[in-house]
């Protein structure tokens, strides 16, 4: 490997994985396959940017590409590789569960946006038409006991709890 190939590695590669973290999913399978194309898929730093392409591949929905390259990855040469391999493609092919609509979140890919386009990168502006969720809430009305059906009277607990206290006092003074 020359270091013409190295320097266009580590460009592609950082550029990958700084396009993955900001949610530009495709854009960043088009570096990570280009950084693939310039380093030994056998070596460390290959195995390295497999991994990343397996995480990749599943956000953009090409999930049997994941699994498939996953798969691939738990034959390769760095133990840590196929370690890393071996508890992603256990996540990948776990089963799905069913969730409500309500239960999830959905990422956008923030890819569209460009990021030269100054009114992508500020606020709004509907935020001070946004009211405040306490506005809504509304005040607890308390409400009215009638102290006629409050039952007042004294069950003497506080006189009986007294005694048995003092008796254990005493008993314990008596027998030491």
């Amino acid at each position: 490997m020359n270091s013409e190939n190295l320097e266009l590695f580590e460009t592609e590669y950082k550029a990958g994985k700084q396009a993955f973290e900001s949610g530009q999913y495709s854009k960043s399978l088009q570096h990570l396959e280009t950084a693939l194309e310039n380093i030994n898929p056998n070596s460390h730093l290959g195995g390295e940017t497999q991994i990343w392409l397996v995480t990749t591949y599943q956000a953009v929905g090409k999930v049997q590409e994941a699994t498939a390259l996953c798969k691939k990855l738990t034959r390769h040469s760095y133990l840590q590789t196929r370690q890393q391999a071996k508890r992603i493609l256990a996540i990948l092919e776990a089963p799905v569960l069913r969730t409500r609509p309500e239960w999830v979140t959905k990422i956008p890919d923030l890819g569209a946006i460009s990021e030269s386009d100054a009114k992508d990168r500020r606020g709004s502006g509907l935020v001070s038409q946004v009211k405040s969720p306490l506005a809504k809430l509304e005040t607890p009305q308390l409400e009215v006991v009638d102290t006629n059906k409050v039952n007042t009277q004294d069950n003497q607990f506080v006189w009986v709890a007294l005694v048995l206290i003092i008796l254990t006092l005493s008993g314990l003074v008596w027998l030491s």
